[in-house]
């Protein structure tokens, strides 16, 4: 469903000429996000449910360590910059085709790369040069940070602020700037003396904000609030949330909220 679902998203954003906005630049490259962040842990999980075997190697939890934080952080970021696109439309309609150019799309798109790439390197190694002397039993469903710091037989104060550290600048500053941009937003709207604008304007804006809302609200409480034995099991399904089902409902929120989409896949489906 993930890859279905995000590969006929990022599709139809690439045939339909109606869809080759930033709107639709900014999904396409979630949705192709989205494909490789479920790649990451979903085909081992499914690997070790069916053959009853939930063995890693050391280097594969490292590996899946890294693209999984990695992945994760861009996607903050992206979802930061696809709330400053909506900004810019609704709030500067007149000006959004000349701040909003392709060179700027594809900016802040490359940039959210390039910023997570070398800080997520630090942290993987820095997790991985600890020692485990202990039980090598990862009690969760993929190799994150939080559980494997629970492994170590080492202080790992700052390991802790490391990822304390990194969840400030790639996970609360975008989602502050989101909440900024769209306070700016229903501001704008709601001096909007036509209902059927206002209408418009929000119902751009609905799918995204719900995307945001499942991705921030399981990954903030697994990840800010204390661990402790009694919430191991919970913490494990949130996880599996803001990894497994929020990819999954991605297509699904797009398609059914946003006309523009259905219409598109309509062209596209009656064409062929």
């Amino acid at each position: 469903m993930v890859l279905a679902g995000n590969s006929l998203i990022a599709l139809i954003t690439v045939v339909d000429s109606s869809l080759h906005s930033p709107m639709y630049f900014f999904l396409r490259n979630l949705s192709f996000l989205e494909i490789c962040y479920t790649s990451v842990t979903l085909p081992k999980m499914l690997v070790a449910f069916l053959m009853e075997d939930g063995r890693i190697s050391f280097l594969g939890c490292a590996a899946q360590l890294y693209f999984l934080v990695s992945l994760g952080s861009i996607e903050s970021l992206l979802l930061a910059a696809m709330a400053y696109d909506r900004y810019r439309a609704i709030c500067d309609p007149l000006r959004y085709t000349l701040i909003m150019t392709r060179g700027l799309c594809i900016r802040l798109v490359g940039g959210s790369w390039m910023a997570v790439v070398p800080v997520q390197i630090g942290q993987t190694y820095q997790v991985f040069t600890l020692p485990f002397c202990a039980s090598r039993d990862l009690h969760h469903f993929f190799c994150d940070v939080p559980p494997l710091l629970e492994l170590a037989c080492a202080d790992t104060f700052w390991n802790q602020v490391m990822l304390y550290t990194i969840i400030l600048v790639f996970a609360i500053l975008p989602f502050s700037l989101i909440v900024l941009s769209y306070i700016k937003i229903i501001t704008a709207v709601l001096k909007t003396p036509s209902a059927l604008g206002r209408h418009k304007a929000f119902s751009t804006c609905s799918s995204h904000l719900g995307m945001v809302m499942l991705f921030y609200g399981s990954a903030t409480v697994v990840y800010l609030k204390q661990r402790s034995k009694n919430t191991v099991e919970a913490d494990k399904y949130l996880a599996l949330f803001y990894t497994v089902v929020t990819p999954m409902f991605n297509p699904v929120i797009y398609s059914l909220r946003n006309k523009e989409v259905r219409m598109a896949l309509k062209r596209l489906l009656w064409t062929k």
